[in-house]
């Protein structure tokens, strides 16, 4: 009698894994399959730099501030719900965003698609979480994770030749087929809902200040070395600091402090998550500059050498996961994070002649780096964690990236302008150019060795 009950619950769970993966996968598909397409994009609706840059920038502030706040309410309204409606809408938003007359119009699109994404990563983990078994959390999140890097991966070559053979709306049009999948999917075989935080409110005013300080955060941060750039994450600082103290007054709060304050593993592990994304995210983006401006290579080509990490992370993920459900994750993490420390060093050693083999070889040690970081991590997060938190624990850890990808990238930007100012770089320019993306990774591994440190320091889930 024990079979036929026993069955449903694994075609259940595996059923939730190819739903989740498939929703983990698109988002980063889009994000990387679109930057390709932006070129084209720019030129049929005659956008300027500013204006291209904030296809990007909408997206990216629009999921940065709806993540933590669509946690909440998916652990009070039902995480299931969330996910379904965050599914329907990227996948509404990518047909709008395909058939936009405007540039205008693309950027109001783009906000409607940042906000289902942030709805599908504030529940994806937390789904798979409420579905297995503690003992297998680190494998399933490690297929998840491992999802993220074959988006990555494949998004460029994939969205590169969507653009060259049917236009750049061809690129957002193809998330259609994907997102009505992953939905059908979920109302179809998806049984039963989670929402342990139900009958709690939800906090409207926490929500508004926590939006505005991330949004001053990110946007300022964006400016600098400009003074409004200061200014603005001077106010950003101000808020957050509102924010936790209304945090720690209210009743039902969007945000419970206390996970952080009495939880040493989420906190560290939080912590080491955005330190390792402010630390690699921006990482593509100077060797891109490197290989093409540098060493002279074609983008398909960079792309080809640049696609050797997320390869290595996504072969990797799924085996560190597994691992971390039986090996102290923060020593699993923390090995993948001294790897990334250590080949963002080697990186602070370019120069015109670096061996093309030696840049694969250190891209590789990355992508092993990262892949033993990143799913441990998840596990140590979600592991320290009631359930009933499920939604805003997955959330938090999604923040980091978004916050730490945006910061990595402003870094970066801040030494070019430091260094080199608002020009075009031209051959004339290739020295400060080397300057600036030896200073940038000196910075980054510097930042990484810290990280080492929030990662050993975090405590222990197996007992």
């Amino acid at each position: 009698m024990r079979q036929p009950a026993t069955r449903p619950v694994t075609d259940m769970r595996t059923t939730t894994l190819i739903v989740v993966t498939l929703a983990s996968f698109l988002t980063p598909f889009t994000g990387s399959s679109v930057n390709i397409a932006l070129p084209s994009l720019a030129g049929e609706l005659n956008l300027d730099a500013i204006t291209l840059g904030w296809v990007a920038t909408a997206y990216l502030l629009t999921t940065a501030i709806v993540l933590v706040p669509s946690g909440r309410l998916a652990d009070i309204y039902g995480r299931k719900r969330v996910f379904l409606g965050g599914i329907t809408i990227f996948g509404l938003a990518s047909l709008l965003i395909g058939l936009a007359p405007t540039g205008g119009i693309l950027i109001g699109f783009r906000v409607l698609q940042g906000l289902g994404a942030a709805m599908i990563s504030s529940t994806g983990i937390a789904i798979l979480t409420s579905v297995y078994p503690a003992n297998e959390k680190g494998r399933v999140l490690g297929f998840n994770t491992a999802a993220v890097y074959v988006g990555l991966s494949v998004g460029p070559t994939v969205g590169g030749f969507i653009t060259q053979q049917f236009g750049w709306r061809g690129v957002f049009l193809a998330n259609i087929p994907l997102a009505a999948l992953a939905a059908v999917l979920t109302i179809w075989r998806l049984g039963g809902e989670w929402a342990e935080a139900r009958g709690d409110k939800f906090d409207v005013l926490g929500t508004v200040i926590y939006a505005l300080a991330l949004l001053t955060l990110i946007y300022g941060f964006s400016l600098l070395p400009a003074p409004s750039g200061f200014a603005l994450i001077a106010v950003s600082i101000v808020a957050f600091a509102v924010f936790l103290v209304w945090e720690g007054r209210t009743a039902s709060p969007i945000l419970d402090i206390g996970m952080f304050k009495n939880n040493t593993v989420f906190t560290l592990s939080n912590i080491a998550a955005l330190i390792n994304y402010s630390a690699t995210s921006a990482s593509g983006f100077l060797l891109s500059l490197y290989l093409q401006q540098i060493k002279g290579f074609t983008p398909q080509v960079a792309g080809i050498v640049l696609i050797s990490q997320p390869i290595v992370q996504a072969l990797f993920s799924p085996l560190a996961g597994r691992l971390s459900d039986t090996v102290e994750p923060r020593l699993l993490a923390s090995a993948g994070m001294s790897m990334t420390a250590v080949g963002l060093f080697m990186f602070s050693f370019l120069s015109p002649d670096t061996p093309d083999e030696v840049i694969i070889l250190v891209l590789m040690l990355l992508g092993l780096g990262f892949g033993l970081f990143s799913s441990p991590n998840t596990n140590a997060v979600m592991s320290s964690v009631q359930r009933r938190l499920y939604g805003v624990a997955s959330a938090t850890l999604s923040t980091m990236r978004t916050v730490g990808q945006t910061l990595s990238i402003g870094m970066a930007v801040l030494i070019f302008a430091i260094v080199i100012g608002h020009v075009e770089i031209t051959p004339a320019y290739y020295p400060q150019l080397m300057t600036s993306i030896r200073l940038t990774f000196t910075l980054f591994a510097v930042l990484c060795v810290f990280g080492i440190f929030a990662s050993l320091s975090r405590g222990t889930l197996h007992h």
